[in-house]
């Protein structure tokens, strides 16, 4: 059984501005409705699944009630289409796990179900909807027709939105009360709304914190305060924001009784009249409440404030501040998202571009040395030292792909890659790189024919990587097909969003690509397990190269292929302004 990840769930930048963008429409709406339906296609979205359900559990009962079904087209799903494992629902809201399987026909967990057999259930996805401490139901993704869709980091992302979602969710519950409370609610909700904003506007974690703490001093009408962080190992919390008092200390230790207390109990406490020792900096309060802030059930920080009046932190405040402690967690979660994330990608761009100049400097002196033994600089050479030394030079051309690749894909996540964009006439460019591979096409007997229209208008991207996305697919097509098949190359003129496109398209005659390897063809690093793939030299780089070349002067690729049929790769590239 598939584990949840303690690592970030967001892979890198433009994941986690998704996820932002999602949840920053979650609080748009206080609708229950429509909010069910917002969290349903904001985790399609995130998850990439063909269908999505959600399910909650009865304020007055067990019982679960099936609240909303959406299908990738954004499309409600009701009546007889509602077909889901109510066996592997039930299973996540009584466990609070979140499950995995990747393909329950064969999952001996869930594979003599009912539901799973007759439905014919393959992937699936399910996660708890945490809120304030209790399951408010589940959150259910699948595709019916492929196994292996989803993975464990994907459960991770899903399992962390879906907490974010149950506050959503409740918040809209909350909403919709009607009994004597509703005003205040209503109000309370208002205010929590405006601090999302707030929160959800930053990713400079000190602003997250001092924008909490004052919320939390501002709406509890307390004196000042401090938002402590804890840190694994450690036996004092850190003082990461504090409010209304001149000298703050730097650090607070755990054996403090306010502090102990909510680690101990994981709750709020409230404590009246405490003497100055007691106090979290030293400075007599009449009261003191401290409240945590969690993090999937664990205290990761807490919010502590003092008043100089008495019974000013009553059940009403506490609980409002434990709300606002749960709206907090999530923005102070995504920060420590976002900072892993950059910090990552630093530590992985220094990484490759140490590692590329390292390797430049041998492999050019290899290189040298290895051209001028084969051209007799060192006295004769024989044929099986000639066959030698072709070898190195075949592998040190290899290694400099390698390291060009690298050092491309690390330009491009750092945002350092450079285009030179302008006019470009594409029909040139084809030309360019079909001749530039000739010599490999004729080695196998394949012809390669381009039909394009003559009145081809330009192009707006950079000439030298639109060259080289063209040499990649060319490429491809002629190592992934038999000898004697002909690959064409075509351009036509197409409307996206009311602007004019070129689509190029090179489609082969070769081995064709299975579904379940189309879906993981432009990841970095993937090659298929299909021996004819094995047998061809590579690394899993070119076409994520590509994908990002392309999308990087604003157009889109598209792959069509069909097993023991063939391929047809096709990107846009926007046609350049003639005004």
């Amino acid at each position: 059984m598939p584990q949840l990840s303690t690592d970030p769930p967001i892979d890198d930048l433009a994941g986690l501005a998704l996820f932002n963008q999602v949840s920053q429409i979650l609080g748009s709406s206080l609708d229950l409705t429509q909010v069910l339906n917002q969290v349903m296609d904001a985790i399609i979205q995130l998850t990439g699944a063909e269908r999505g359900f959600l399910m909650l559990v009865g304020r007055d009962t067990p019982e679960l009630d099936l609240r909303a079904g959406r299908n990738v087209d954004r499309v409600t799903i009701d009546g007889d289409e509602m077909e889901v494992s109510r066996t592997v629902i039930s299973r996540v809201v009584e466990k609070g796990q979140p499950v995995l399987t990747y393909n329950a026909q064969e999952d001996p967990r869930f594979s003599q179900q009912m539901s799973v057999v007759g439905y014919a259930l393959r992937s699936v996805m399910c996660a708890p909807l945490w809120a304030r401490g209790k399951i408010l139901g589940a959150v259910y993704v699948d595709n019916r027709v492929r196994s292996g869709v989803f993975s464990e980091s994907q459960l991770s992302t899903l399992a962390t939105f879906a907490n974010q979602a149950a506050m959503a969710i409740e918040n809209a519950r909350l909403f919709t009360m009607t009994d004597q409370a509703l005003a205040a609610r209503v109000e309370e909700l208002s205010i929590l709304q405006r601090i999302d904003r707030e929160l959800n506007t930053s990713l400079d974690f000190d602003r997250v914190m001092d924008l909490a703490l004052e919320w939390a001093v501002k709406l509890a009408d307390a004196d000042g305060g401090m938002l402590l962080l804890l840190e694994e190992g450690a036996e004092t919390a850190r003082v990461v924001a504090s409010r209304g008092r001149d000298a703050a200390p730097d650090r607070v230790p755990l054996a403090h009784p306010a502090i102990s207390h909510v680690l101990a109990n994981g709750e709020s406490v409230v404590m009246h009249g405490p003497v100055s020792a007691q106090s979290v900096d030293g400075t007599p309060a009449i009261a003191q409440v401290a409240v945590p802030i969690k993090r999937e059930g664990r205290v990761t920080a807490l919010l502590a404030l003092e008043s100089s009046r008495e019974n000013i932190f009553d059940e009403d405040k506490v609980a409002f501040l434990e709300r606002l402690a749960d709206h907090a967690a999530i923005a102070i979660e995504n920060v420590r998202l976002y900072d892993a994330v950059v910090a990552a990608t630093d530590a992985k761009s220094t990484l490759i571009s140490l590692v590329s100049h390292e390797l430049r400097v041998p492999m050019t002196s290899i290189k040298g040395y290895t051209e001028m033994l084969e051209a007799g600089a060192a006295g004769p050479v024989t044929e099986m030292q000639l066959e030698f030394l072709d070898t190195i030079q075949r592998s040190v051309d290899r290694m400099s792909v390698l390291v060009s690749d690298l050092s491309d894909i690390n330009r491009m996540e750092s945002g350092r890659l450079r285009l030179d964009s302008g006019p470009v006439d594409l029909a040139d460019v084809i030309d360019e790189a079909v001749a530039g591979l000739q010599t490999q096409f004729v080695a196998k007997g394949q012809t390669v024919s381009v039909d394009i229209p003559d009145d081809l208008p330009s192009v707006l991207a950079d000439r030298s990587r639109t060259v080289q996305i063209l040499t990649n697919l060319l490429s491809n097509a002629n190592k992934y097909s038999p000898k004697g098949r002909p690959v064409t190359v075509t351009a036509e003129n197409v409307d996206r969003e009311g602007r004019r496109f070129l689509r190029v398209a090179v489609t082969d005659q070769g081995i064709g690509i299975t579904p379940e390897d189309q879906a993981q063809l432009f990841t970095q690093f993937f090659r298929s397990l299909d021996p004819a793939v094995r047998d061809e030299t590579g690394w899993g780089l070119g076409l994520s190269i590509v994908k990002m070349m392309v999308e990087a002067q604003g157009g889109a690729i598209t792959v069509e292929s069909t097993p023991g049929v063939g391929s047809c790769f096709a990107f846009t590239l926007a046609v350049a302004d003639d005004s």
